[in-house]
Parts: C-alpha cells; structure tokens; sequence
C-alpha cells in the first residue's frame, strides 16, 4: 500500500547541506532537499526526464523533445540554467531549445538544482532558482581504460536510443568521449496518434584533462548536439535543425592553502544555430521560415578557501551575448514579407559573487550568499531598432543596468531533527524578448508579443521555511516558500495595435505589474518498514496570483506522487503513481483553461548483473499502464501525455 502524506511545505533555498542521490553515473544535487531523485530509466533517461523527477522542478511540454524547465513555478526568464558553469542562450523565439536540450544523459555527471535566490556562483537573474549541468569527467587515476554501450527502446512512438563511450585515465591525463543517437517517431495518447511529435538527435562529445604538475590541471571541453525533423504538436510550426557547438578551457589549481584552497578559470564559446519551419504542416494559409542564432562567449573565475569556521566562494564572471532571429513570410502571389523578431541584440554582463558557509558550532548553520551584476545591452541592427521605434519613440538603443541578489539562512540541526529559515531579495533585466522582442506570436493564448524597452528591473523578495525529522526508518519533511514580486514582468493587452498573425486575438505589449506573489508548499515521506523496502510519498501546492486577484498562468494544482521500491540482492521493483487535482485555479485573463484531475500509474524493474568482466544493467518498465487520456497543467495547449509505453534499456560496462 502507498501511504498518502498531506503538506503545507515548500522549496527552501534556506537548506544549504548539498544532497546527493547516486542513480547510475548520474548523481542529482539539490539546495532544494525534498528528496530528489533522477529518472527510473537511469542512463538512458533523457534529461528533461531527470530534471522532471527532481522534487523542486517541473517541465513545460510542447512536445517529446526539449522540455522547458520551471523551478518554483517559474520559467526560463527567473531561471539560470548553465553548463559547467558556462552561459548559454536558446535561439528560438518559442522557446523550443532550452538549455537542457543540448546534452545528453550519457555525458552527464550531475545536475545541480539550487531553490531561489540563493544560487550557483555562475547564476545570474535566478529569482525562482538555478539549473547546473555537471558533465560527466571521468578524471585522473581512475580505471585505465572503460567502455561503455548502452541501448534502449520504447513501444510508444518507437523511441530509440544508442550510444557508446569509451574513457582513459592516467596520473597526468585522462579523457572520455562518447557519441548518442536518440529518435522516435509520432506517438500515441489514449490509442490516438499525436501528430507532428517526431524527433532525432545527434549528440557528440569529449572530455580531456591534463594534469602536467600535481594539483594543476588543465581541461577541456566539446560538445556537438544536432536535433533534426522535431516535431512540435503544441505549436503551429516545427524545427528542422537545431545545433549547438559547446567549448570550454579551463586550468585550476588545487591544494593551493588554508585561505585559499582551490581556483579555478574557464572562458568558453558556444554557438546555438535553430531554424524553424512549417513545410510540414498541411493547410498553412501563410508559410513561414524563423531562424534564430545564438553566440555566447565568457569566462569565470572561482576561488574557495577557508578561515576558522567559514567557508567562503568568491566568483567573478564575465560574458558576451548575441542573439538574432527573423521572419520571412510568404504569400502566394505576392513578394516574400521580411521582419526582425530578436534585432541583433548583444549583452555584456559581468558579475562578482560571494558565498560563506558558517559553521556556528555543532548544531548551528549559518549561510550568506550575495552577487552584484552589471549588463549593457544594444540593438545592432538599424532595421530592427527603427521597427521598434515605431511603437517606443523613446526607446534607446543601448542600456546599462545594474542587478544583484542577497540571501541569507539559518538550519538548527540536533538529534533527528532540523529545522531552516531563510529570505532574500533579488532583481532581474527584462530578457531579450521582454525588452525587444517584435511581433511574436504565442500559441498558448493566441496573441502577438510586442517586448517593451521601458520596462524596470523585476524585484523578488524571499521567503523559505522546513522543518524535518529523520530516523532509522522514518523520513519526513515540510517546506514552504514564498516569493512576493514588485514590477512583475508579464505581457497585458493592447487594444491600440493590430495583430500580424493570421488568426491571432490581438497583440500584447510586455510590462510591469505593481505585485505579484508565488507560493508552493511541500509534504514527503519515505519510510522503510523492513531494510528492502522503501515507501516514497510526496504531495506538492503552488499558488500564484497578481495583485489584482488574478492567478498567474501555469502554477501547479495539487499533486501527489508515490512510489513503492523493493530490492532483493542485484533486483529492484517498484510500482508508483502520479496524481493531480483539476487545475481549478487557472489564468483566465491570460489564456488559460482548466485540465483535468488524473492518476497514472508505473511500473519498472532493474536487475544489474556480470557477464564475465562486463557489467550489465537492465531495465523494463511501463508507464501509463492503464493507457489513461491526459495532460498535465504545463502540456502547452493541452496536448496529451504518451498513453501506455512499454520500454527496455540495456547498458553493459566494460
């Protein structure tokens, strides 16, 4: 029997004590504590199913591919979500490649999530969290030589998945590289097929540390991802192509003393190539081509050390942003229509970071975080920016602004127990989009986004709570975090303008609200009755409004998820269910529409065992086994979640 937990706690930035959990070569690190754990499909878990399985986090979902992260109810646009600490920046206007879709699970180590303002060294304009990458090194002196093959197969949608990678290690010099080939073709909901929701990816990548003198290394990174033929059945357009070119070169230093102990240096160069397209689709009034480009170049600096009883960070960072994307529209019969959507707009920002760790004796923990940012920005096309004068003849083509965040939290930790504050204030820029962004339509509520150059810096303050016991067989925790927002960035109808796209309600211009606030809340509870079995429970709540009254778009409703895992020597089973209440509380006035309450239940088993030297993991599963019609309150436009899926994935170590 799943035991049901009932909450009222939240995501807390205000436990600062890293948990890690290891699931095959991936390990997931959270701020957040509730428990994280990565996907049951392990190593061939794609990773916007690791990240979906994380106790923080959620997904928004406009297809099978590139799944949108959201940590406390929040997007892309209040997330840092970086790649060994690098920045880089997605080049569809739609946001149709995150971050997070241009690594695979076979290069990955671990994912860092930290909860709110208290984030990453690299983070910048995390008001709802940060995201970080850790990819996978196998480091010096490790076994002399491993190779890994790895295979998997899902019935729904006749996924796939390949892959091989190899790994070498020494005293002075190490390396892994590896290549991975994931696809699938249209998938089916409740005995449906869900058109358009094809995709394939190509992803390369190698690793290489050199280790010249003791303790100074010198590494580097490349990372080639091409998706092709991807398929969006939320949207009206597709991809056809979506590169990335990820590159990193780093020396660090360890063991250098007692106030400073490590330091490391990385300048990186990233290049992200998406064009979309509606070829494919039948009955299009008006095609349309939208490329997006996207150049990242930057560098960090990360010293630690330690004095007495701190433990202290100090990071400067430093990149330069491109980001240019168009439209050509054509028109039977008459001569191709040209638009700029994103006008060449570069950032420069440079930011100094601090964090100390304080150890108040021994039940006592203290932490104090804080980063000073200061970005310039301008539009580099004189076209794009002369467009945008029409409807700001005010606006500037350069601007500078300062951002920054503080946070600070106390845990109190005796016998099992432990208990954490916390607060923050943090401010973020408007994005590329908000500030520039012209004439982009969004599916969601049918209206074209106009971006809005006079728009202030968005404030959030802070609040967190959780309490905890722990014993030998029992775990439970509550936490609770709030965030009350003032110049809330958001886009409001302007009945003044007309719409572009064909069919489109009418355009929305981005601007400030006076207020608004998010709050979530979570229970969970793991108890191992006898020493194989374990009970996993955890129930979540979200609630979001402005200061109107109204809700905000895309907050969770109510939401359980349990799991029951038992293991006999090398055998694992478990059985588990996902639940969620009718999203009654839905945005109305910015296009939203309720979604139904529904359980899904999922089954897998994973058995590790030796061929010889070769060390093989197997694992089977189903998810949706009762083939349940469904989505969830982040499917974009409801599309339907997969409907029974039967998968198999083998690994062999060698």
């Amino acid at each position: 029997m799943i035991t049901l937990a009932i909450i009222i706690g939240l995501s807390n930035p205000a436990d600062t004590v890293t948990k890690e959990t290891a699931i095959d070569e991936v390990v997931v690190s959270s701020f957040a504590r509730t428990g994280s754990k990565t996907a049951q499909k392990g190593r061939l878990a794609s990773i916007d199913e690791h990240i979906s399985a994380l106790g923080k986090a959620d997904v928004i979902r406009r297809g099978t591919y590139a799944w949108e992260p959201v940590v406390n109810g929040m997007q892309s646009e209040r997330l840092s979500t970086t790649i060994d600490g690098m920045k880089i920046f997605y080049a569809c206007t739609d946001r149709m490649d995150p971050v997070t879709s241009y690594v695979e699970s076979g290069n990955l180590q671990r994912i860092s999530l930290d909860s709110g303002l208290d984030g990453n060294p690299q983070a910048t304009g995390n008001i709802g969290g940060s995201i970080d990458l850790k990819l996978r090194k196998v480091g010096f002196d490790a076994k002399a030589a491993e190779y890994n093959l790895s295979a998997g197969y899902e019935s729904n949608g006749n996924l796939q998945v390949y892959g091989a990678d190899a790994a070498f290690s020494s005293s002075v010099f190490y390396t892994n590289f590896g290549a991975y080939y994931r696809g699938a073709g249209n998938y089916r909901a409740g005995g449906e097929e869900v058109k358009y929701s094809q995709f394939h990816k190509f992803n390369a990548f190698a690793n290489v540390g050199v280790q010249p003198l003791r303790n100074h290394i010198i590494e580097g990174t490349v990372i080639f991802d091409r998706a092709y033929d991807v398929g969006y059945p939320a949207l009206t357009m597709d991809v056809k192509d979506a590169t990335g070119l990820i590159t990193s070169l780093s020396y660090r230093r360890e063991n250098i003393g007692t106030l400073l102990n490590r330091w490391e240096a990385k300048a990186y160069y990233n290049r992200i190539v998406h064009n979309m397209d509606d070829t494919t689709r039948p009955d299009v009034l008006i095609h349309m081509d939208m490329p997006g480009r996207s150049k990242t170049l930057g560098l960090y600096s990360l010293l630690e050390g330690a004095w007495g009883i701190n433990q202290y960070k100090v990071n400067y960072d430093l990149y330069y942003n491109t980001l240019f994307a168009d439209m050509t529209m054509y028109v039977a019969g008459a001569q191709p229509m040209y638009m700029l959507t994103w006008p060449d707009v570069s950032t420069l920002n440079t930011g100094l970071s601090l964090t100390d760790d304080i150890a108040l004796g021994e039940h006592h923990h203290f932490r104090l975080s804080a980063k000073l940012s200061w970005q310039h920005r301008r539009i580099g096309s004189d076209e794009g920016y002369k467009a945008l004068t029409v409807y700001f003849p005010q606006a500037s083509r350069s601007a500078a602004q300062l951002t920054g965040r503080i946070a600070a939290s106390y845990a109190y930790e005796v016998g099992g127990w432990r208990f954490a504050l916390g607060t923050g204030y943090g401010t973020r820029t408007p994005t590329v989009t908000e500030a520039y962004g012209y004439f982009l339509n969004n599916t969601f509520d049918l209206y074209d986004y106009i971006g809005n150059p006079h728009l202030k810096n968005e404030k959030a303050v802070e609040a967190n709570a959780s309490a905890s016991w722990k014993s030998r067989v029992v775990e439970v925790k509550a936490e609770a975090d709030a965030f009350f927002f003032t110049d809330y960035i958001i886009g409001l109808p302007e009945s003044r303008l007309s719409a572009m796209t064909l069919g489109a309600a009418g355009v929305k211009v981005y601007q400030n609200l006076r207020s608004a606030r998010i709050v979530n809340a979570t229970l969970s509870l793991k108890w191992h009755p006898v020493e194989p079995l374990v009970i996993d429970n955890r129930l979540t709540y979200s609630h979001g409004r402005e200061h109107t009254g109204e809700h905000l778009p895309l907050v969770a409703p109510l939401a359980y998820n349990g799991t029951v895992r038992y293991t006999y020597k090398t055998l694992t089973a478990g059985v588990g269910v996902r639940m969620a209440a009718r999203n009654s509380k839905y945005a109305e006035k910015y296009g939203e529409t309720p979604t139904a309450g529904y359980a899904v239940w999922n089954a897998d088993v994973d058995y590790r065992f030796s061929l010889g030297s070769v060390q093989a993991d197997l694992r089977l599963g189903a998810e949706n086994i009762f083939n349940r019609y469904y989505s969830t309150y982040s499917d974009w436009n409801h599309i339907p979640q997969k409907g029974r899926n039967v998968y198999v994935n083998l690994s062999l170590q060698m």
